[in-house]
């Protein structure tokens, strides 16, 4: 992943005011917007690194995160930062819409969901919500092939569905969930401990047989991560994963050692 400095890129201080960031952004919005480069195609690419990095130093909770990255990883910060957040966790809340809003009606250029589009892809679309106390505008970057979608950008609680029920009633639009993550337990044998090996696993809820791979030393209560083997998502989300905790069956031989040092135990107790 190609490192990048969301200071630098705005051109500010780590310790610049959220003034100082705002009319960074504003200027660089406006000298890349789109309309206003047409012929260049790299404006494009430069647009969208400067709109993430507006949204996430311009909110206080994110340029926190990115700031103890920047502390503890250096120039690999921003590499971090985005194992983390998707593009829709950057956007949401943000007031870039705004911002090209009042681009749009001062000097005649295309607003926020036409730029956005355009510059995210055709299954980028916005869904504005208001309540009593609240407003706000939800990011989604919606495909067949749901690139980019990440868990945690899915909204949560009993408002968070009631979004989900809006966005679905209003826009046709399922957000893809992703399916919940399975526990279950395997036991091995000791020789299989030694050697690594494949043994046939018999679980779940449709009994799905599957070989699975041991690896070599592995140790007892070790958990084996299979990649989609948990539950189905939903809306065409990708599937859980199934984690498969070991146990390690102790071997006939041991278990007769046992019973044997437990006999001669008490007989030596019985003699006291």
């Amino acid at each position: 992943m190609t490192q990048k400095d969301y200071y630098e890129i705005l051109g500010v201080d780590r310790k610049a005011p959220d003034k100082t960031i705002k009319d960074a952004y504003r200027k660089l919005a406006f000298k890349y917007h789109p309309d206003r480069n047409k012929d260049d195609p790299d404006a494009a690419v430069r647009m969208k690194e400067i709109n993430e990095s507006y949204a996430v130093l311009s909110d206080p909770p994110k340029k926190k995160e990115y700031d103890a990255l920047r502390e503890t990883y250096g120039s690999s910060a921003y590499g971090q930062f985005r194992q983390t957040y998707s593009e829709q966790d950057i956007f949401r809340g943000s007031d870039i819409h705004q911002i090209f809003e009042e681009f749009s009606k001062a000097f005649g250029l295309r607003g926020f969901d036409e730029v956005f589009r355009d510059t995210y892809g055709s299954g980028y679309k916005t869904f504005e919500f208001r309540k009593p106390g609240a407003f706000g505008r939800v990011f989604i970057n919606y495909s067949g092939s749901n690139e980019g979608l990440h868990p945690k950008s899915l909204l949560g609680g009993n408002f968070g569905r009631l979004i989900k029920y809006a966005l679905k009633k209003k826009l046709g639009i399922e957000i893809p969930e992703r399916g919940k993550d399975l526990d279950d337990i395997i036991t091995i044998s000791s020789a299989l401990v030694l050697t690594g090996g494949k043994i046939r696993y018999i679980g779940g809820k449709n009994a799905r047989e599957l070989i699975i791979t041991i690896p070599q030393g592995v140790k007892a209560g070790q958990r084996i991560r299979l990649k989609g083997m948990g539950e189905k998502g939903k809306g065409g989300g990708e599937p859980g994963d199934l984690y498969l905790k070991i146990r390690i069956r102790s071997s006939l031989l041991k278990k007769t050692g046992t019973i044997v040092k437990k006999f001669l135990s008490s007989l030596g107790s019985g003699k006291k």
